[in-house]
């Protein structure tokens, strides 16, 4: 790698939105413009850092002609080139990789990635009654990154199988019972793992709420911490209900050096890989508990980094819930009790959730953790839709000290990733594989949702609705449990045995 071509991050920048009028307060453009101009001051050259970059790249976009022009033209700088992300939980890390690599290959000089939502505001805005939308105009057009797939499929949708909050804990539960955990001390062991997140978030001053909570805080239900879906309270969920913004401002190191930007500003990109689960709906996985693109993502970014696991210092993880931390520390071969903590923001749940921007607030937490230890290396991921798509990247406070490996030479992982048969409407006897007890919002147990194994080898998807059911799907381990399966009203129930 040429020292001039080094991709290099010299600014960054994040914002709370505490309070925005929805009738007066600035639009979602005019917010991710104000962070963009945060992250030039960071550099230490002011305004100067974006009057004219050669691409500019939007996390999380809006029905717009073009946003990611209207961000730019209220941050006062010159667009050149838009990019868009696309959706998901990984494209922040996907887009840093994607500008990297352009650096290296001489077809870019410098990008600005800027995003974030109004979650916070259309909901206020609905509350009271406010007619809100953010612009719709833009000039010119853009193009896209990541490029969209169906999250769910047709079975999936069928059967509220569909958000986050309904498929997360069916992971969930399948890796507990992968790991031999009980439930008491599953439930322990990861409200430790969260309660060292929300220590991380207790000193971020960007974290919605910079609240430190001790394990039974999280995992015990209350009034105020309502069981969600088993076994995850609310405290255990990504909160959405949020303002935030963040930026970064990368450059080769020639364009950093021409512009005056001192070196100790520098964070270095030392290589990165994207990987989409080959069963990229979650019915389809062979094993639940298991992310064989996961596992390929972040060993072939190590790869081409130089690196070992071992030999990181500082990780952000993706955070959405407890299991996306848990599968990283599992298909990394780490345990989640690593005295290394696993988030550098306090995670989604506490340092806040603004959808397919939270990594850009990863990135530039890894910019001010390393610019503080500038001899150690941070690895930052994402991860997009169900554990379907993810993102990995290596960073360092110095130069590489030799050429990357190259991620495409990087091994490639063994683990099963064919795509299982989801039977639409499958009968007799079953197998739980997966399983959670879905609440309402009294907390009550309403259904259950489980995907299981038939005896043909194809998989189900289906509903558990007899209440002493639930009652024993929360206090005895489900997975392994066998029951009759058979077509309902518009979906397929499961009688346990």
């Amino acid at each position: 790698m040429s020292a001039d071509r080094q991709p290099v991050i010299v600014g960054v920048a994040q914002h709370r939105w505490r309070a925005i009028d929805p009738a007066t307060g600035p639009d979602i453009a005019v917010r991710a413009a104000a962070v963009a101009r945060a992250a030039a001051a960071d550099t230490g050259i002011g305004h100067r850092a974006i009057a004219s970059v050669d691409a500019w790249v939007h996390t999380v976009g809006w029905a717009a002609t073009n946003p990611v022009d209207l961000i730019a033209r209220a941050a006062g700088a010159k667009v050149r080139h838009c990019w868009s992300s696309g959706s998901g939980g990984e494209v922040g890390v996907a887009a840093a990789n994607w500008a990297a690599r352009a650096i290296l290959a001489g077809e870019l000089d410098s990008v600005v990635v800027t995003g974030g939502t109004d979650f916070r505001t259309r909901a206020r805005a609905e509350r009271l009654g406010i007619a809100y939308s953010p612009p719709s105009g833009g000039e010119g057009a853009f193009d896209v990154l990541v490029k969209g797939k169906p999250a769910s499929s047709e079975i999936e949708l069928a059967h509220d199988m569909a958000i986050p909050i309904h498929v997360y804990p069916i992971f969930e539960n399948a890796l507990r019972a992968a790991r031999g955990l009980g439930i008491d001390e599953h439930r322990d062991r990861m409200g430790a793992l969260m309660s060292s997140f929300t220590a991380v978030a207790a000193t971020n001053p960007y974290a919605w709420f910079p609240e430190f909570r001790t394990a039974d805080d999280l995992t015990t239900p209350t009034a105020d911490n309502r069981m969600i879906g088993f076994p995850y309270t609310k405290r255990l969920n990504a909160i959405l209900d949020v303002d935030l913004n963040a930026a970064y401002v990368m450059m080769s190191a020639a364009r950093a050096s021409a512009l005056g930007i001192r070196s100790d500003r520098w964070v270095h990109w030392w290589g990165g890989a994207s990987a989409d689960e080959q069963a990229y709906h979650p019915s389809t996985r062979p094993d639940l508990a298991a992310c064989p693109a996961m596992q390929d993502s972040h060993r072939r970014a190590l790869h081409e980094a130089g690196t070992g696991v071992d030999d990181i210092a500082m990780f952000d993880f993706y955070s959405c819930f407890p299991v996306a931390v848990e599968m990283a520390c599992e298909m990394l071969g780490l345990d989640d009790r690593d005295p290394r903590r696993f988030t550098l923001t306090g995670g989604l749940p506490y340092a806040g959730g603004p959808g397919s921007a939270y990594t850009l607030h990863s990135i530039a937490a890894m910019v001010d953790r390393v610019r503080e230890q500038p001899h150690e290396s941070a690895l930052v991921t994402g991860n997009g839709m169900f554990l379907s798509k993810h993102a990995s990247s290596v960073w360092g406070g110095r130069p590489r000290p030799s050429a990357p490996v190259g991620s495409a030479s990087a091994p490639r992982t063994t683990l099963a990733q064919m795509p299982l048969t989801v039977d639409e409407a499958p009968t007799g006897r079953g197998t739980i594989d997966g399983y959670t007890v879905l609440h309402d919002r009294a907390g009550e147990p309403a259904r259950g949702l489980v995907v299981g194994n038939l005896a043909n080898g194809h998989r189900f998807v289906a509903h558990v609705i007899e209440p002493e059911a639930l009652v024993e799907l929360e206090q005895y381990e489900g997975v392994g449990r066998n029951g009759d399966v058979r077509r309902g009203e518009g979906v397929n129930i499961l009688e346990l045995a």
